[in-house]
Formats: structure tokens, C-alpha cells, sequence
């Protein structure tokens, strides 16, 4: 009977030490709130629908963290440290989640390809955002939660006046952090070329210097021979 009991019970389906697994409206809910973890456990349930890490200590979202979830629908990581996400991160779950919340983190830039790719509408409010191109394309591109977005506030930004207030109404005043970085590329390109350039016309005029002195030195040295006359007579 024993062994019955463990040939019924599905792979994954166990419940990790720090969190509580329950079922809500047919669907398994993983409950990790409040539990002081550092990092996202390792043995969460595959057939998770819901899951809670919220409250807690991770710093970090790694490659791949749910690719086994694929039944995920729910992601909430608010009221953590988090500073870093991989741009893999959340592989694996993209197609299938509806909402994540990222929301009163430490992230202050995120890569676009960690988000772009995701359907899940998503939490990005107090965070210490540092306004950018890639953050724009988020916030132009991404599904973001409306009643969140005014909360997306520029923490450090290229310019003092943009500093603490919502990235959307820097936006909406006519600022375009992507075309501040392409202008910024193109004068970097520009002095790079002049650079060359100059080395170029630099090298020329030492060449033909160059080539002055010795003709010059040459026709000196032929004045200073005897002529053909002299040795005739």
C-alpha cells in the first residue's frame, strides 16, 4: 500500500519546507510570503498556477528561475531587495503568465529582453529607477498595470530636472532618453573620425616635410660636386 501511495503521487508536487501549498479555485497556490528568503526555492511544485515570494530577501532573479513552471499564471515578487534580472530570467513562463509584480524592489534598470517578450501585465512601481532608453521601451512596449504606472518615478536620470518625478509625465513632456543616446553615439562616432582624420593630415604633412628635406639635402650635395666643365679644363 505503501508503495502504491508513492507511485500516485505526482512528480513536483511536493510542497518546499518554507512555503505553504493550497488550492485556490482548483488551482495550486504556492504561498512563500513573509519566510525571510534570500533566494527563489529551488523545489517549487511544476504545477503551480499562483505564487507568492513577496515580503521576503532575494536580490537576484537568475536565468531560467520558473522555466519549470509551466502552468504559472501569477507571479508575485513585490517587497523584496531585488537589484539584478537576467535577461533569461523569465524564460520558460513568458508565454503563459498574467501578471507579475516586481513593484518596491531596488531595481534600478532592467534588460528589455527580460520583459519585452512577456504577456503578463506587470508591476514596476517604487523602484529606484534610473531613467533610460531601455526603461522607455518598456514602459512604450511592455503591458504595465495602469495603476501603477504613475509610480514608475525617475530615482537618477541624465538631467537634475527629471530626478523624482514619474517617468510617464517626463515622457509625455517630450523628452526621449533613445534619442538622447543616438545623439551621444553620433558625437562620439564624429570625434573618433576627426580623430583620424587628424592623424591622417598629420602623417601627410610629415611625409612631404619629409621628402622636402631630403630633395633639398640631395640638391645641396649634387651644388657641392665639381662640375663636368671644371674637370675638363
Amino acid at each position: 500500500t505503501f508503495f502504491c501511495l508513492l507511485l500516485c503521487v505526482p512528480w513536483g508536487s511536493s510542497c518546499p519546507p518554507s512555503c505553504q501549498c493550497t488550492e485556490r479555485a482548483g488551482a495550486k497556490a504556492v504561498l512563500c510570503s513573509s519566510r525571510h528568503l534570500e533566494e527563489i526555492p529551488k523545489d517549487i511544485p511544476r504545477d503551480a498556477v499562483f505564487l507568492k515570494l513577496d515580503a521576503n530577501s532575494i536580490t537576484r532573479i537568475p536565468s531560467n528561475a520558473f522555466r519549470h513552471l509551466s502552468h504559472l499564471e501569477e507571479l508575485d515578487l513585490s517587497r523584496n531587495a531585488i537589484e539584478k534580472i537576467d535577461r533569461a530570467a523569465f524564460k520558460g513562463v513568458a508565454a503563459g503568465l498574467r501578471t507579475l509584480d516586481l513593484s518596491s524592489n531596488r531595481i534600478r534598470s532592467i534588460p528589455k529582453e527580460a520583459l519585452l517578450a512577456l504577456n503578463a501585465k506587470l508591476r514596476l512601481a517604487n523602484n529606484p529607477w534610473h531613467c533610460e532608453c531601455a526603461l522607455q521601451e518598456v514602459l512604450w512596449e511592455a503591458r504595465l498595470d495602469p495603476d501603477s504606472v504613475q509610480d514608475i518615478t525617475c530615482h537618477t536620470a541624465p538631467r537634475e530636472e527629471y530626478v523624482g518625478k514619474p517617468l510617464l509625465q517626463v515622457l509625455d513632456a517630450g523628452v526621449n532618453f533613445c534619442s538622447v543616446r543616438q545623439r551621444t553615439t553620433d558625437v562620439a562616432m564624429f570625434i573618433t573620425m576627426f580623430g583620424w582624420f587628424a592623424m591622417v593630415i598629420v602623417y601627410v604633412i610629415c611625409y612631404v616635410r619629409h621628402n622636402r628635406e631630403d630633395a633639398c639635402k640631395h640638391v645641396e650635395y649634387l651644388k657641392s660636386l665639381p662640375s663636368t666643365q671644371g674637370h675638363a679644363e
